[in-house]
């Protein structure tokens, strides 16, 4: 006779369930899911023992990275990159077009640029003059002029701008690239945001993963000493640390044994993997004392001004040497609300173009010089534009009818301007370009087609472009 105590455990009714419910239906689904047919085969290797996997693109890529310039608050595209001499010869004077309700409602009189125009570069493109070193670098640029948003406010047109929603807890498009495509880098996450020192509105909703696993959202990267938060390892040595993982892992997987798949439990595996593996990877990587005189100089290191924005833009491109997928610049503090300038539009305006203009131009040159602009995809712009006509008397209210952004690398068409707004800066009348496009298309130069990059919820297949979404196909090269 055998003691009681040491005979097996009953399985319990929910344990009983757990195995018999995935019988049949596994036996059927095994055979559909090596049919391409049925979308079930998988892309690349295993998502199950390794969710950031390197996955097949759909079809040739022309980007491996994407480094997404975020301008939180929504730059003058009449200031920037959209000349517009008519303000300056309306200047004072009430708008002759219809103007739309803005957010305060508050709609003064035409408001010229305070800067001025100059063309660059073999393309002639004119830009303004609080960005000389991006222009430097306009021949590599795709200048959208026609960018249009459907909403009016930050909260909402950040979700929008981030994740082709305008509702919070959707998975942001850095999460969609990682899940899409996985990550080539093994000691770092696939989606990184580089927190300068600004969070935008709508938090860290704005880079997360929504209905898709974790560990597809953005893991954030701090300026200072602890770029990222807990994880300073607590153990007296590495093998030690390696030991209790080891442990974990064989508790976790003797789970698993029990209940069945669970894609809650096999992503808290491979962050803890991750986050273990990060312990040495993340300080060599902040760690900028490699890099030479003139690297440092390129970016800005050597100004306060700069200074900030420039370690950014440093760590990007060594995030993406790394095999880091999608990479996400925040802007820093200056004490002006971000780009947000609904007054004092010439301090504000020249504040932030001053923190990013060089070490922006550092990191395109950066790039270039050393082959991998071809292969990085970098996109430039903030939710909205700004108002033709004045806030008060020396702001611009919001706007999304007609803004600019820029792209380059990737694929690009460099030295061309894409779409227009009318004589006002106000409307986009040609070629307009929805968010939906600006998703579809850099996913198209990822190698993936944005109706075949789908996730099963709520009943439906999702996707970052939901229903709508058109390349824009004359800004590729």
């Amino acid at each position: 006779m055998h003691c009681g105590r040491y005979l097996s455990a009953p399985l319990t009714r929910r344990e009983m369930l757990a195995r018999a419910a995935t019988g049949f239906g596994a036996t059927a689904l095994s055979a559909l899911a090596g049919d391409p047919a049925y979308g079930l085969a998988p892309a690349g290797p295993s998502r199950r023992t390794n969710p950031l996997a390197p996955q097949s693109p759909h079809y040739r890529p022309r980007a491996k990275n994407v480094i997404f310039l975020f301008m939180d608050g929504g730059p003058s595209q009449v200031d920037t990159f959209d000349p517009k001499p008519r303000l300056a010869r309306e200047h004072g004077q009430p708008i002759q077009i219809k103007v739309q309700p803005t957010q305060f409602d508050n709609v003064g009189k035409v408001l010229q640029c305070p800067w001025k125009f100059k063309q660059y570069g073999a393309s002639g493109i004119p830009v303004s003059e609080l960005f000389p070193h991006v222009a430097e670098c306009v021949d590599d640029l795709a200048i959208v002029r026609s960018m249009v948003s459907n909403f009016s406010e930050h909260t909402g047109a950040n979700y929008f701008f981030h994740s082709g929603n305008g509702q919070q807890g959707r998975p942001s498009m850095g999460a969609w690239v990682t899940y899409g495509l996985g990550s080539a880098s093994e000691n770092l996450p696939g989606f990184v945001v580089l927190n300068s020192g600004m969070i935008p509105p709508g938090g860290w909703d704005c880079f997360g993963s929504g209905f898709l696993p974790a560990t597809y959202q953005g893991s954030s990267f701090q300026k200072g000493r602890q770029p990222v938060a807990d994880l300073k390892r607590q153990e007296k040595t590495a093998a030690l640390q390696r030991k209790k993982l080891d442990l974990m892992r064989t508790l976790d997987r003797a789970s698993l044994e029990r209940t069945g798949p669970d894609d809650q439990l096999e992503s808290a595996i491979a962050n803890y993997e991750l986050a273990f593996r990060m312990q040495s990877a993340v300080p060599e990587l902040m760690d900028l004392s490699g890099e030479s005189k003139a690297t440092h100089e390129l970016y800005g290191l050597d100004d306060p001004a700069t200074e900030v924005y420039g370690r950014q833009c440093l760590v990007a491109r060594r995030l993406v040497e790394r095999g880091v997928r999608f990479v996400e610049l925040l802007c820093e503090n200056l004490g002006h609300d971000r780009w947000d300038q609904h007054n004092n539009l010439l301090e504000g305006h020249r504040d932030n173009a001053r923190a990013t203009d060089k070490p922006i131009a550092g990191l395109l040159k950066d790039l270039k010089s050393r082959g991998m602009l071809d292969e990085t995809l970098v996109v430039w712009g903030g939710e909205f534009g700004r108002t033709p006509m004045a806030q008060g008397t020396n702001g611009r209210d919001h706007n999304p009818f007609g803004f600019s952004m820029w792209l380059a690398g990737g694929g690009i068409r460099g030295g061309t301007v894409y779409g227009a707004t009318d004589e006002y800066g106000y409307y986009a009348i040609e070629n307009k370009v929805e968010i939906h496009d600006l998703h579809a298309t850099m996913l198209h130069l990822l190698g993936m087609d944005h109706k075949q990059l789908t996730f099963r919820f709520g009943g439906r297949d999702m996707r970052l472009t939901d229903v709508h979404g058109e390349i824009v196909h004359d800004i590729l090269a």
